[in-house]
């Protein structure tokens, strides 16, 4: 007997036996919103996104909407900065306003971004450690932090937030911030956690949108060494044991074996960031004319998916919802 996969690939057959699936409800949009900005500002290294004023939060998020894209993950410049990122946990903050103005005017669900690095004057993703002045890589003070993302968690929460995600990789960030969650009231606010995030070379672009680059050092000491795939699974193990409610590996293309094998072996949601870098390589190509932009923007997410995420956090959503 004669074998021809072919006889499965005819336009007819072809869709009955596609293994993968992704749709607009497995994307998030992420959304820099900008509390220095007047009007709208482009982000020259992520073409097609911009940071957007405080006023217009609600606005860009409607725009959103009518893509069928449901979910948004909101992202803050403030307007000052200090030591300890104050202004990440203040009322009046610019996370805390905008996702205010995006439940009050739309039907999207918010997740937030609960880390520091966006809001220190250093860039760090923490609390510098005084007794390590004079080493600029070991910088953070790690339970120190947590003292203060459990507070920026619970005032994301009173904005209305319907998810928080905790992105800096400080140690016992999922438990403090589930607990803090729980004391105040908000025990169905579920923590999609960062849970293997590396130290990687494709976040430029995101440091130009969100502000967040370090002043001195790198982030090798808190985020993980991308040669490591066995580290990620304990790294996960330990969010899991803490309650964390989904699981994001960062960043997502260069790392679906780590995808594959936290899908494997944990049964919680996997989330994916297909990041800055990611995305813009693929832009600079398709400018150039060497790639279809298009094509392989949905190829590069079908892989994503097809190596286990259930969900996709990726500047391309907008742009690939009608196809979808």
């Amino acid at each position: 007997m004669t074998r021809r996969p072919r006889r499965l690939r005819r336009d007819g057959v072809r869709p009955l036996v596609s293994e993968t699936d992704l749709s607009a409800d497995d994307l998030i949009v992420p959304v820099f919103v900008d509390a220095t900005a007047d009007e709208r500002v482009p982000i020259e290294s992520m073409p097609g996104h911009e940071r957007v004023p405080v006023a217009e939060a609600a606005a860009r998020v409607r725009e959103i909407r009518e893509t069928g894209i449901r979910v948004v993950m909101v992202f803050g410049v403030p307007e000052s900065k200090d030591p300890r990122g104050s202004r990440a946990w203040a009322e009046d903050g610019v996370v805390q306003r905008a996702v205010r103005r995006i439940t009050d005017g739309t039907d999207a669900s918010v997740i937030t971004d609960v880390c520091l690095c966006e809001y220190t004057d250093h860039g760090h993703c923490g609390v510098l450690d005084p007794d390590a002045a004079d080493d600029p890589v070991l910088t953070v003070a790690n339970d120190e932090t947590l003292d203060l993302l459990r507070k920026i968690a619970v005032s994301h929460a009173e904005a209305g937030a319907e998810m928080v995600a905790p992105s800096g990789m400080i140690d016992g960030m999922v438990g403090a911030i589930r607990g803090a969650l729980d004391d105040a009231g908000f025990a169905d606010v579920p923590v999609m956690s960062y849970a293997a995030k590396y130290e990687s070379a494709f976040y430029g672009p995101f440091r130009d949108a969100a502000d967040g680059a370090p002043a001195f050092g790198d982030r090798r000491h808190y985020q993980m060494d991308p040669a490591n795939a066995r580290e990620a699974v304990r790294e996960v193990a330990l969010d899991v044991e803490q309650g964390a409610d989904v699981l994001m590996v960062k960043p997502a293309l260069a790392y679906l074996n780590v995808v594959r094998a936290v899908r494997e072996r944990f049964d919680h949601p996997v989330a994916a960031y297909n990041v800055s870098g990611e995305y813009a390589m693929l832009h600079a190509a398709a400018d150039r004319g060497w790639l279809d932009l298009e094509a392989v923007a949905h190829e590069s997410l079908l892989s994503i998916k097809r190596a286990g995420a259930d969900l996709i956090l990726t500047y391309f959503a907008e742009d690939l919802a009608s196809r979808l």
